[in-house]
């Protein structure tokens, strides 16, 4: 193997240990998160994401952006939240074709209830990972990226 066929494996080795890592995660908060309040990892995530804009909106494609989805899966995601009231759409006042997206009082009494079980399911799976040979030294890296200030 030469050394660019190095650099490869490792990268690749690097993405298949990431994917290890999102797969486990993911698979433990889905499974709380439906059970204990009705939502998926990414209605959380879309929920969570709407919450940050610490009383402003977000138009559908930052919000598509914010949850790793296609414009139509977002519109769906959306719709479904919409109906649910978690979220409402509201449109731009400068660009009628803009449309905003809001999170709701009920959306955000949802999101404050789950947290605490997505915030507990990724403190205990991180820990598990921790434990796991293959995964610990990500959970190490992750551990030590500097912790951001919220504004």
């Amino acid at each position: 193997m030469s050394i660019g066929d190095d650099a490869v494996e490792i990268r690749a080795e690097g993405w298949r240990t990431l994917a290890a890592l999102h797969a486990l995660i993911e698979t433990a908060m889905e499974k709380a998160l439906q059970a204990e309040h009705s939502l998926s990892v990414v209605e959380f995530t879309v929920l969570d994401a709407l919450s940050r804009q610490h009383g402003w909106h977000m138009r559908m494609q930052q919000l598509a952006r914010a949850a790793a989805l296609s414009s139509s899966a977002t519109t769906r995601l959306v719709n479904r939240l919409e109906d649910r009231g978690l979220l409402t759409r509201v449109l731009c006042k400068d660009d009628r074709r803009g449309i905003y997206t809001e999170l709701t009082a009920a959306g955000s009494a949802l999101l404050q209830s789950a947290r605490p079980t997505h915030d507990d399911i990724l403190a205990r799976t991180l820990a598990e990972a921790e434990t796991l040979p293959e995964l610990a030294p990500l959970v190490d890296a992750l551990h030590a990226l500097p912790a951001r200030t919220v504004a």
